[in-house]
């Protein structure tokens, strides 16, 4: 049988990341080449995001790019799966003909296989793979480790009920046997829990929620130094699990709690299941429990209903709480949710006032925050050489996540990504450090 090649892009957050790594890993198993650009390939495949507006219009760009691609005979096949394809298959397959094949999120896990016998001509093919065994798109001093599919927490604006469908959690012991694996190189520094809502990990296997339980058994594994917790909803945060952070070097001492909003009437018509009051006592609790820890949170600005008021009293808390990190997204009104019907619809003009203002108003406090670490010790880990000419490399601490925060810029020939280094902040950028290495 001949070499088959194939390229994968991936669109969309780290829970899809981790499915075009098994992709890529069920292919590699099976022979396939992975190439780095999409050229002279037999296979072209994108793993699409459709959670919001902007997100399905990126997909729907990149397919057609590809399909340009195939027209001038630079991929055989094309191959589009995940989110996108799951909400919307019959309407891609009637408008794009030119694509091979749509497979969703949970589709491509039995209909790989098929799939690829039909349209490649293999005759044996089987898509059973390890969690350990995928191939990494990461740095190999960094991972995200995959802990539920699904939710339950059903916000009303929210779609991933109807793409990933109700909570489906991973057993404790694969997630441990996984992480395990992983740490074998010598190499991985850092795992990055990721879920829908971490908080809730467990609760469909177990009866309870069991994020505690697993951190307990991840601290004990001795060659990954950093574990940091993604994607955790105010609503579910124990007093254990913050104590156990806060007790633990291990653990990032980072808190990732998406609260959306602040107002008591936005959040109860978004389903959030929590209150001002409730937001505000968390995270004094939090920044008492943990010392020097770093809150990220995003908001959805132009929720159906949002008054004047209701954004005003937003700024007013961003601005009094000061997060270390914040996203904002305008709200996408996603059919088949809830808030989709709701009334008094928010122009977009005025959505885009209030994300503009809001990211404004962020920049300043960040610009301050990170002015407070100037001529402090920090360990930074470094993620990649942005520069040959002067040897620039980027890094993060662990109050920064992957992709998503600022980092550390530091020169020096001595440095390689992978490195955990200690280093001295000597200044700052709008939102990111520079450092020298101690």
């Amino acid at each position: 049988m001949r070499s088959f090649s194939v390229y994968l892009l991936n669109l969309g957050c780290p829970r899809n990341l981790i499915d075009s790594e098994l992709i890529l890993g069920i292919l590699k198993n099976k022979g396939f080449k992975i190439k780095k650009q999409p050229k002279d390939v037999d296979l072209a495949i994108i793993n699409t995001c459709a959670f919001i507006k902007e997100a399905k219009e990126e997909s729907i760009e990149e397919i057609l790019d590809f399909i340009e691609l195939k027209k001038e005979g630079y991929i055989k096949k094309l191959l589009v799966v995940g989110c996108l394809p799951q909400r919307y298959r019959e309407e891609l397959k009637k408008e794009l003909p030119e694509v091979d094949g749509f497979l969703g999120v949970e589709a491509w896990k039995n209909g790989l296989a098929e799939w690829i016998k039909n349209f490649i001509k293999i005759n044996s093919f089987n898509s059973s793979l390890a969690f350990s065994e995928r191939y990494r798109l990461t740095p190999p001093h960094y991972a995200y480790i995959k802990l539920s599919e699904g939710c339950e927490n059903f916000c009303t604006y929210c779609v991933i009920p109807q793409i990933r469908g109700n909570l489906r959690s991973r057993s404790l012991e694969e997630i441990v046997r996984e992480v395990k694996g992983l740490s074998e190189s010598g190499e991985l520094k850092e795992i990055n829990l990721v879920a829908q809502d971490t908080t809730l990990y467990g609760k469909d296997l177990y009866g309870k929620p069991v994020l505690l339980d697993l951190l307990k058994e991840l601290v004990k594994i001795r060659d990954i130094p950093w574990i940091r917790i993604l994607y955790m909803h105010p609503a579910h945060i124990s007093e254990g699990l913050i104590k156990f952070i806060a007790e633990n070097d291990k653990i990032c001492p980072y808190i990732d709690i998406p609260i959306q909003h602040i107002s008591d009437r936005i959040l109860n018509r978004m389903g959030r299941k929590i209150t001002k009051k409730e937001i505000s006592h968390l995270i004094d609790w939090i920044r008492r429990e943990i010392k020097g820890v770093a809150l990220r949170t995003s908001l959805i600005v132009g929720f159906p209903g949002e008054r004047e008021e209701d954004f005003q009293e937003l700024v007013d808390f961003i601005k009094e709480v000061r997060f270390e990190h914040l996203g904002v997204f305008i709200y996408s009104r996603e059919e088949k949710t809830p808030a989709y019907a709701f009334p008094e619809q928010i122009p977009e003009e005025v959505k885009k006032e209030r994300y503009n203002y809001l990211l404004e108003v962020q920049k300043d406090i960040s610009w301050e925050i990170l002015k407070g670490y100037i001529g402090k010790e920090m360990e930074v880990l470094i993620d990649e050489k942005i520069s040959d000419k002067d040897y620039t490399f980027l890094g993060r601490t662990k109050y920064d996540a992957p992709e998503v925060d600022g980092g550390v810029i530091i020169k020096d020939k001595n440095l390689k990504p992978g490195d955990l280094i200690r280093a001295k902040i000597i200044d700052t950028w709008e939102y990111d450090l520079l450092a020298e290495k101690l």
